[in-house]
């Protein structure tokens, strides 16, 4: 007596069917985020050229077969979970950033940045130029500070000569006129001191003259009263 088989349900079949192609779906589902090219692209020659399959239809349809599906059963399934599928990639390649719109932000970013950088070293070349013709005009000024200041002091000191040389002169007429007074004092005392020697000398002849006659006529006193008493 044979055993017949177990009647299984097609939601069965479809998980026995789908789990070996799970890990090349879930990878071909999170590996893609652009339409892949014409030879990535497999399908059947009755199938509809619209569809984008993403995984071996061929293969995935001859499983399905060989686990007791028809033919159309085996296209229904396929088409269905192609359609699941393709929303799924499509809803995730939706909110991912696409390498287009990538490659466009990096050329964009490296246009930007050879932009800002052309801006960098011309305002650098700007600002180098700047501090240049300020440092030459700075200096410029500061040669002509030092040219005016050593003339000013060349002045300072002419006029300082100058004043030096007059009042040196002053001071020499000064003194020659101080000397012309001193000489003339000096020749004056020494007339005044021969002037009073001179009536120094006639006093004291006039005095010699009084004593002369005073003992003269005291004497002649003397020798006249002698006589008397004699």
């Amino acid at each position: 007596m044979s055993i017949s088989p177990v009647p299984r349900s097609p939601l069965f079949l479809i998980r026995r069917v789908l789990i070996p192609y799970a890990s090349s779906i879930s990878s071909t589902f999170f590996a893609r985020t652009e339409k892949p090219s014409a030879t990535h692209r497999r399908g059947f020659a009755s199938s509809s050229p619209q569809f984008d399959y993403h995984f071996d239809t061929l293969k995935f349809v001859q499983k399905l077969e060989s686990c007791g599906f028809e033919h159309d059963q085996s296209e229904a399934v396929l088409k269905a979970l192609n359609e699941v599928i393709t929303e799924s990639v499509d809803s995730l390649s939706a909110t991912l950033v696409r390498k287009e719109l990538l490659s466009r932000q990096a050329y964009q970013q490296k246009v930007d940045f050879t932009k800002l950088r052309s801006e960098l070293l011309t305002l650098d070349k700007t600002d180098s130029a700047q501090v240049k013709n300020e440092h030459e005009r700075i200096m410029a000024n500061m040669d002509k500070m030092k040219t005016q200041l050593k003339e000013e002091i060349a002045k300072t000191q002419a006029n300082v000569r100058l004043d030096l040389n007059l009042e040196k002169g002053r001071i020499r007429e000064e003194a020659a006129v101080h000397e012309l007074k001193i000489k003339e004092t000096d020749t004056r005392i020494d007339s005044e001191l021969a002037n009073v020697k001179t009536q120094l000398e006639a006093v004291k002849f006039q005095v010699m003259q009084w004593l002369i006659g005073v003992c003269t006529g005291t004497f002649a006193l003397v020798l006249a009263y002698i006589r008397l008493l004699t």
